[in-house]
């Protein structure tokens, strides 16, 4: 593959043949393997949907930056709520990066068993239509999710429901993000620094804005600007490590664009897909043969593994 491939996923959800599902899963396993990454289209999230949820993130992000800060949870690793510009720094990079956000969670009740690792969402009061909107995007991209993951378990060998019942109460997140102007020239920052995700897939929805890009084997910076309709789907490290590297977490990053496109805001909102908290990352079977010897003898939670990688990356 020369490039990273868009997939029409109606031919697994609403495929005309066995033969057709069959093929989408071969395709969709064969570009995970090459790069990590794959475009996915004909998702059937509405695009009023997204546009709604883009312009009510604008509205928050255009708010005071003391209105901002009252959502910011001290301590929390930025689990719920607002992390101000300037905290979050990619795993071994010296500069942090030029971005601010929010993190949407999963609804759950109260008296849950995953209470303690995954508290209620803050809403900000100053946009009435947040809570709605964004938590629509957060359920709608859940689902398309399991989709996405039934097709690479039956790639490997799995039933396609293996990830049901170890992510139907996963610690995902919808992380709205704002990339502000940049005004000063020379800037040593990049709006996200190379890094790969911590979790199983992530789903970027509103990835047409140029910046994103995918390093390849051959260790090559390659642009990924998807068609409007389409939504980049990676894989994380939490499946890479379950897969014993079939499935590879590739390293990405957003650069600065070019002369005036700089001082334009970039706008990004990534869905990051996690187990439940109490699942352990523990290498796959099927995914170890003599070519791959198991990588990871010790088996993880996922929570554990993540509030490793959250000290990593400065948000604990």
């Amino acid at each position: 593959m020369s490039q990273i491939p868009t997939l029409d996923i109606r031919r697994f959800i609403d495929p005309t043949s066995t033969a057709d599902a069959e093929a989408f899963v071969a395709e969709l396993g064969a570009a995970y393997r090459e790069w990590g990454f794959a475009g996915i289209r004909n998702h059937g999230i509405a695009q009023s949907l997204i546009d709604d949820a883009y312009r009510v993130f604008a509205e928050f992000f255009a708010l005071p930056d003391e209105v901002k800060r009252k959502y910011h949870v001290p301590g929390g690793g930025g689990a719920r709520g607002y992390t101000p510009f300037g905290v979050e720094t990619a795993k071994g990079a010296q500069h942090f990066d030029l971005k601010e956000f929010w993190h949407i969670g999963r609804e759950i009740p109260g008296d849950s068993k995953y209470a303690d690792v995954m508290p209620p969402n803050l809403w900000p009061d100053e946009v009435p239509q947040f809570r709605e909107v964004g938590y629509g995007l957060y359920q709608a991209l859940d689902h398309l999710g399991s989709k996405v993951l039934s097709a690479l378990a039956l790639h490997i060998g799995l039933p396609a429901d293996y990830f049901v019942d170890k992510t139907d109460q996963g610690n995902s997140i919808l992380r709205p993000i704002h990339y502000p102007p940049i005004t000063t020239p020379d800037v040593p920052n990049v709006r996200a620094g190379a890094h790969e995700d911590i979790n199983l897939i992530t789903l970027l929805v509103g990835a047409s804005a140029e910046g994103l890009e995918v390093r390849s084997r051959k260790g090559e910076w390659v642009p990924f600007t998807a068609d409007a309709d389409t939504i980049v789907v990676n894989i994380g490290d939490m499946l890479q490590r379950l897969t014993n590297h079939v499935y590879p977490s590739t390293t990405h990053r957003v650069v600065n664009p070019p002369g005036d496109k700089a001082r334009q805001p970039r706008y990004s909102t990534p869905f990051f897909l996690h187990p439940n908290p109490d699942f352990v990352i523990d290498v796959l079977p099927s995914c170890v043969t003599p070519d791959n010897p198991s990588r990871y003898p010790e088996a993880i939670t996922a929570q554990g593994y993540l509030e490793e990688r959250l000290r990593e990356i400065k948000l604990k």
